[in-house]
């Protein structure tokens, strides 16, 4: 594997003799009508013993790839036509060959797919679209489904023989083709640039010497005796001169569906979005560049006493919040989120986590979070100070298990279900102690680490004292009241992510590659932007209405842009989605709710450090008798 990625004839540079065989190893197979992935072996397809599966990361894991080799086996350049894998056979009087068959079934009714990987490229299947387009599917069907009224199902049609009423046809031949190129400036060799496949079906009464060109192969709904399925292949060699090695994603990227639609809908919400901060900025910068220039002009007593404004209320500002234990454990937490995400996005824009490096952003994502203790600490620990907070052992244990702790409930609970469902997402017992065993032995004792550095250093000064005596707050306007503010706020975040957010939906649900991780990067920067200004504003005007409630507001208006995440994954899920059953449901929603935590935490921290940053600054550049 440490060698380039090519087939070579003799001995490379890296002093390894490869065979000329080429190896296909097949992933887990998953639909867009169910959330439960299931090993390839669950299927009772023809499978490779005696090998040796490849190791997975930990991300590949916690996405339920299962990766092992596969029964093709392929010589460079050698052509073969119809070549037997295996025959299966299945008695439908006996329970075991029925309960297989029956999951056949169930898996073309579902229209689940194969995943093979050559060369750690995805084996894919090209078919044309509408305006003479092709789209390149990194995934083929195990087969299809002919209701009852000859109506066909998914891949049916694309073959006018598919016509048998209330039928199941099984793709059990595939035609694929390896293209390469040789290799002229490097020894002797060549490069796999792409593996395309076309899934066919075949009868193929002779079991021992098929022909692959009979009927296609189906099987009734209420099929009863025995039935045997012969897997069958055919494999040809194309040398493709114009296809580079390190481009030879491209052709898939390309195909993907909307990316023409995702640059203008990017580029358009851009636009918005910076139109809007600069509007921001503006009624930011005027309004109180005035006010403070009329603040600090107010020289005689009879000015002072006819204070009026956000300065009304500088004995109070900074009075501590209600509940600020669980608000700084919840911004220690935000802290931790934000780093993991901004580090990841970065190595992703980089090129790190491509998604031919298999499961490296989760894994990244992962390992970053768990190191990431010591911020979570010292950022929980130092703001619960400086609210005067003195139960320093209750807030780093809440830092270290609350968030954390949720978010392992809700996976664990989502992992019984994959558990009594059979599917290879289902995280081994091994994997689940390790992830436990990081968290426990790595992240807590750094987030322990900061805590103690937060708690010794002084608590931050603010530059206004406050009165012993709370102020009384007025009678607020409507748009002034806490609910209108904090459900205004977090509109103009989610408008700047929502085109985003349906691409990145659908790469987890629908199963499509998403790769434009320097857009993702780009409006994740103006996420943090406009979550900032937007809550710096709603702030500055619950001043000037004289309520100085600003911490929990300012966390939770620009948290709110969650909310709206949580309504359109909902939106998403009735009106893109097509799962059924209970257990997928049960799964998505699971899932779901993970994401709007994590997000709700982001967003609030960003807005609650914004407006902390804006109230410090505006009350250290007046003058206060």
């Amino acid at each position: 594997q440490a060698c380039p990625r090519k087939v070579i004839l003799s001995i490379s540079d890296c002093f390894v003799f490869v065979q000329s065989s080429i190896e296909l190893f097949v992933n887990r197979l998953d639909s867009v009508e169910s959330v439960l992935p299931y090993e390839y072996t669950a299927f009772d397809f023809c499978s490779e013993t005696e090998e040796k599966r490849p190791s997975e990361n930990l991300g590949q894991v916690l996405f339920g790839e299962r990766i092992e080799p596969s029964p093709y086996k392929f010589k460079f350049k050698k052509s073969v036509t119809c070549q037997k894998v295996c025959t299966r056979s299945y008695d439908t009087n006996k329970p075991s060959d029925r309960a297989k068959l029956d999951f056949l079934k169930k898996g073309m009714l579902l229209n689940y797919q194969h995943h093979w990987i050559v060369d750690n490229m995805p084996v894919t299947w090209c078919y044309d679209v509408e305006e003479g387009q092709k789209f390149c599917n990194p995934g083929f069907p195990i087969g299809c489904f002919v209701t009852e009224v000859g109506r066909p199902k998914d891949a049916c049609v694309v073959n006018s023989n598919f016509n048998e009423k209330d039928a199941f046809y099984i793709f059990n031949h595939v035609d694929i083709t390896i293209h390469y190129h040789i290799v002229e400036h490097e020894q002797l060799g060549a490069r796999l640039v792409a593996a395309k496949i076309e899934p066919k079906s075949y009868e193929n009464p002779n079991e021992d010497s098929p022909d692959c060109l009979g009927k296609p192969k189906f099987l009734k709904d209420k099929h009863t005796g025995v039935f045997k399925i012969s897997y069958t292949y055919s494999i040809n060699f194309v040398e493709d001169k114009n296809i580079r090695w390190a481009s030879r994603w491209d052709y898939i990227l390309e195909s993907m569906p909307h990316t023409n639609i995702q640059w203008f809908s990017i580029m358009n919400s851009l636009v918005i979005v910076l139109f809007l901060s600069g509007m921001v900025a503006m009624i930011m910068l005027r309004t109180l560049h005035k006010d403070i220039a009329r603040y600090n002009q107010m020289d005689s007593v009879e000015d002072a006493q006819e204070e009026f404004g956000w300065k009304l209320v500088h004995g109070d500002v900074f009075r501590p919040p209600k509940k600020g234990m669980l608000l700084s454990v919840f911004l220690g937490s935000g802290t931790q989120i934000f780093i993991m995400t901004f580090v990841t996005l970065f190595f992703a824009c980089l090129g790190f986590l491509s998604p031919a490096n298999r499961g490296a952003l989760m894994t990244c994502s992962v390992v970053l979070w768990v190191l990431l203790g010591t911020p979570a600490g010292y950022v929980a620990a130092r703001l619960y100070k400086s609210f005067g907070g003195e139960k320093w052992k209750t807030n780093v244990l809440l830092t270290a298990f609350l968030c954390p702790g949720v978010v392992f409930a809700d996976f664990f609970v989502m992992n019984l279900i994959l558990w009594g469902e059979g599917s290879s997402a289902a995280m081994p017992f091994g994997t689940l102690v390790a992830i436990l065993a990081l968290w426990f032995c790595i992240s807590v004792p750094l987030t322990f680490i900061g805590a103690y550095f937060g708690f010794k250093k002084t608590g931050i000064e603010h530059p206004v004292r406050t009165n012993q005596i709370p102020r009384q707050i007025p009678e607020q306007s409507f748009y002034t009241k806490p609910l209108p503010g904090i459900i205004m706020g977090g509109v103009l975040p989610f408008g700047c992510i929502f085109i985003q957010l349906f691409f990145i939906l659908n790469s987890i649900w629908s199963h499509q590659m998403y790769y434009m991780f320097g857009f993702l990067f780009l409006v994740f920067i103006i996420l943090v932007i406009t979550c900032s200004e937007a809550t710096i504003l709603l702030c500055y005007f619950h001043l000037c209405a004289e309520d100085y409630h600003w911490q929990w507001r300012s966390f939770l208006t620009s948290g709110f842009t969650a909310i709206y995440f949580l309504i359109y994954a909902i939106h998403y899920f009735f009106s893109k989605l097509q799962i059924t059953g209970l257990a997928s449901i049960i799964l998505y929603f699971g899932y779901t709710m993970i994401m709007a935590l994590i997000f709700f935490l982001f967003t609030g921290t960003m807005g609650f450090f914004a407006c902390f940053w804006f109230v410090t600054k505006i009350y250290s550049v007046v003058k206060v008798d």
